[in-house]
């Protein structure tokens, strides 16, 4: 075994655990019943992880308190609303995850206050330690009474009984965290308060202190519990969260309290920190995405290990199994957790184990099928896995009858097809017109911070070939072609082409796609880019940072990303803070005009005054229309089926699950 520091046992108090994989805690909206308890959704999605191999599941975040904030999060399970229904169902899951010699911690919420998301707020006012700013809404909140703290804490101690008689084992606490309630009253930034629960640091980590002696009471001292926890806020004011590589002045709580605070959270009995950094006003730190580098909390891991007697759980972007075994066997954190890679692939820790590091299905941190989908819809999914947290409602159907099944076009949406058709049985044969799968995430995939894009083709092209579905590169067909040969259903699957217009001859013009296809040769040192959708931030991210190009942005729109959704909030705001923080100029309400022999005139669409902008090329990144020509010429065949960006153009997410519905069900 190569990885034989992953895969030694650990301890968190007296809970030994098999490897030192965790399974770090995600929101699990869509995950409970309407009766406090978890459904057979939730029940599976966290079994399906325990049989992959991880050793600690750590549930998304439940509520005990249902007085102070009953709208925090819907559809979440509550361990002291029905504790009967809640002990239930949680005991099956327990017990099915013990089978597979896992053990599983609940995880516990003290509350959101001012970072309740404005959807699941409803009627009631928004709290916090003090009356301060809601992070979303321009709302003031209201401070927690005294007495209704002390209703918190007391719920804390009944939730964690309740866990304990339905079988978990160990709770942990959400948290001193991102920002969420408790973190709020250990903030002085966010707690202005003068009585008990205010002032020095001590007065402020009461309201932890006090959660922890509660569970104590209940359960003994020898029932674990471990507290989420950031050492550092990356805050530099009300909503404005600090970048990678930015300098500023934190406000919230920076390295020198950090430690302060993790010392007195051990010496408050806390058998474990689960470290990450930053919080709701600075969400990409705690929702890394693509953009942020892998390992991204390992300084802060290192940190909290060298300053606390107490084992460190360490997640963000810790995917790469050589660099968890380093990070364990070099003292930066005792215990990897992983949050969206086990969205991806429930069995990713089995795969690590026995060396099949290919096998494993990439998470690309778009945060599409997660994070966008908590915020917009209340469910947690995933992108590239369809199956997640629907384990037996999409299980793969059994076939009555092979079927020959052509598709044409191998982007991402005809691999999901030829992959799903394979492994229930079918005969999926599979062209594409270039000398490569992929289709244009391919060429998406060009700039550093989409590697797992690339990754995740690298993982279709492996599995086809494991599958043996039959692949045809550099073969194009038309109707024609396609009426003369044999087959029982047929897939289209050829994608959208970028939209253009016409801006004159005088200066060059090309399109994203010609741009990244080319590794960015054919731009020249001067771009300006036309488009700040995702697609024209990306790429003017790229031409600055990885290429050093000199880049304009010009955006019909009043903001950039104003018509891209649904796009998780920690995805959109670090993109169009990171575009002119790598010296891209950004022009908003602003149109172009015509091309001209020094580069592009625009026009400003409030004041009319027009601009000559300089540029060795002009690149179009205003959109795709869909490419259904083939499938309107194919109508007259018996079962027919289009997919991804040629049925409708959106994203990654949508090519997926679309092509996973239709061949579940060929």
């Amino acid at each position: 075994m190569k990885y034989t520091k992953l895969f030694t046992p650990f301890k968190i108090g007296k809970v030994e655990l098999k490897n030192r994989y965790a399974m770090a805690p995600m929101g699990p909206l869509g995950l409970g019943d309407a009766e406090g308890g978890w459904n057979q959704r939730g029940i599976d999605y966290y079994t399906r992880r325990a049989q992959g191999g991880t050793a600690l599941i750590i549930t998304g975040v439940t509520f005990s308190d249902n007085k102070v904030e009953t709208q925090s999060m819907p559809n979440c399970p509550s361990s002291t609303y029905n504790p009967v229904q809640f002990i239930r169902t949680s005991r099956e899951m327990t017990e099915r995850i013990h089978a597979y010699g896992s053990k599983i911690f609940l995880m516990m919420s003290g509350g959101f206050g001012r970072v309740t998301i404005p959807t699941n707020l409803g009627e009631f006012p928004p709290v916090a330690p003090s009356a301060i700013p809601h992070r979303w809404l321009d709302k003031t909140c209201r401070p927690l009474e005294v007495e209704e703290i002390h209703e918190i804490v007391k719920s804390f101690g009944k939730g964690a009984y309740n866990a304990k008689r339905a079988g978990f084992d160990g709770v942990e606490i959400h948290a001193v965290h991102e920002g969420y309630l408790m973190d709020q009253f250990a903030i002085s930034f966010f707690n202005h308060r003068t009585d008990e629960y205010g002032g020095c640091l001590e007065n402020r980590l009461r309201f932890a202190k006090e959660v922890r002696e509660e569970i104590a009471a209940t359960c003994g001292w020898d029932f674990p519990v471990t507290m989420r926890y950031s050492p550092k806020s990356m805050l530099k004011d009300w909503r404005e969260g600090a970048l990678p590589g930015e300098k500023f002045e934190e406000k919230g709580r920076d390295l020198p309290e950090g430690i302060e605070t993790a010392k007195l959270l051990e010496q408050y009995g806390y058998d474990a920190l689960d470290v990450d950094v930053g919080c709701y006003d600075a969400w990409w730190w705690n929702h890394p995405p693509m953009y942020q580098e892998k390992g991204l909390y390992r300084e802060y891991g290192k940190l909290m290990k060298k300053s606390v007697n107490i084992p460190i759980l360490l997640a963000g972007r810790m995917d790469d199994p050589d660099m968890a075994e380093e990070c364990v066997a070099n003292g930066t954190c005792d215990i990897v957790s992983l949050g969206r890679p086990l969205l991806a692939d429930p069995d990713i820790v089995n795969k690590i184990r026995k060396g099949k590091r290919a096998d494993v299905r990439p998470c690309i941190s778009c945060q599409e099928g997660c994070m966008g989908r908590v915020q917009e819809y209340s469910m947690i999914n995933c992108a590239v896995n369809p199956q997640c947290a629907r384990e037996r409602y999409f299980a793969y159907n059994p076939i009555l009858g092979k079927k020959r099944v052509l598709i044409v076009g191998g982007g991402v949406a005809g691999c999901e097809a030829a992959r799903v058709l394979a492994l229930r049985g079918h005969e999926p044969v599979l062209f594409e017109k270039s000398n490569h799968l992929g289709g244009a995430f391919y060429e998406a995939g060009e700039p550093s911070f989409k590697d797992d894009d690339r990754a995740l083709i690298a993982w279709y092209a492996h599995t086809l070939e494991q599958l043996k579905v039959e692949i045809h590169l550099q073969t194009e067909l038309s109707a024609e072609d396609i009426h003369k040969m044999e087959y029982d259903v047929l897939i289209i699957s050829t994608g959208a082409k970028a939209k253009t217009f016409s801006l004159g001859s005088d200066c060059k013009v090309i399109t994203a796609k010609e741009a990244l296809a080319c590794s960015g040769g054919n731009v020249g040192d001067r771009a300006v880019v036309i488009g700040g959708g995702m697609v024209g931030c990306e790429l003017a991210l790229w031409l600055t940072k990885d290429l050093g190009k000199q880049v304009v942005l010009v955006e019909a729109l009043d903001k950039l990303m104003a018509v891209n959704a649904p796009i998780c909030s920690a995805n959109r705001e670090m993109l169009e803070r990171l575009v002119p923080f790598h010296g891209t100029r950004v022009l908003c309400r602003t149109a172009a005009v015509k091309t001209t022999p020094n580069g592009l005139l625009v026009k400003n669409l409030d004041t009319e005054e027009e601009e000559e902008l300089a540029a060795d090329t002009v690149i179009l990144a205003v959109g795709f229309n869909s490419d259904r020509k083939l499938f309107d010429e194919l109508q007259d065949a018996d079962e027919i089926y289009a997919i991804g960006d040629c049925k409708q153009f959106h994203n990654v997410h949508s090519a997926i699950w679309d092509a996973f519905e239709v061949a579940n069900h060929i």
